[in-house]
């Protein structure tokens, strides 16, 4: 993937506008449902850092060295792994399910919107896990997004479980085809916003396709 990390891409962009959001998110949430029901695999540790982009506009998941193989759909880790800022609720209590990756993924994309970490900064685990209990769930700012991107946040924050949408719903959400008339190019958007070392490496990649044509294993489809 060689457009780095979204991390990498906020250092310079700062913030991703709705548009572009919904698009990522619908890769991410794609991913995800394909590692949990295909591959019984879940990500224990879902940050910007570990969801890559590339300048064909593609989104994957990495780094599945704290990932967990599952038994069942309905299957829970209980083992604590991760980094704790990124954890979910469920995850800070050490129960690890697609739900709990649904509200990292959320978590995730209210960064990337807002350009700040959703809670103050923490010195420990159990500082964090204290401000996750006692305080409401993050949320988006009414005044600054649109009341669809709001609400995709509120679905995916849910701290009970049975007020969580389902990922299949979830993945219907209004807010993430809410921008599928304006044709959205990811691809366009990380060469343009990106740093310029990362659009002048693009560049090469794209020349060099050209003169070789597609490589087999560089863009292998999501969650492969």
């Amino acid at each position: 993937m060689d457009g780095g990390s979204l991390a990498d891409f906020l250092m310079t962009a700062r913030t991703v506008p709705e548009a572009y959001l919904a698009a990522i998110c619908k890769q991410v949430l794609k991913g995800l449902m394909y590692l949990h029901h295909e591959k019984r695999v879940i990500h224990r540790d879902l940050k910007p850092s570990n969801i890559l982009i590339n300048h064909r506009g593609e989104v994957k998941i990495s780094n599945f060295g704290v990932s967990a193989i599952i038994s069942s759909s309905s299957a829970k880790r209980d083992t604590f792994t991760g980094t704790f800022n990124y954890m979910a609720l469920p995850n800070l209590k050490c129960i690890y399910t697609l739900d709990s990756q649904k509200e990292s993924a959320g978590r995730n994309m209210l960064e990337c919107a807002t350009g700040n970490f959703p809670y103050p900064p923490r010195d420990s685990f159990y500082e964090l896990l204290e401000a996750v209990v006692d305080q409401p769930s993050p949320s988006a700012p009414s005044d600054q997004f649109s009341p669809e991107f709001c609400s995709f946040i509120s679905a995916c924050m849910q701290k009970e479980a049975t007020n969580r949408s389902s990922a299949h719903i979830l993945s219907a959400h209004p807010f993430l085809s809410m921008y599928d008339d304006l044709n959205i190019d990811l691809a366009v958007y990380f060469r343009t916003a990106g740093s310029p070392l990362v659009t002048f490496k693009w560049s090469m990649n794209l020349s060099m396709s050209t003169m070789e044509g597609p490589s087999s294993d560089q863009f292998g489809n999501f969650g492969t």
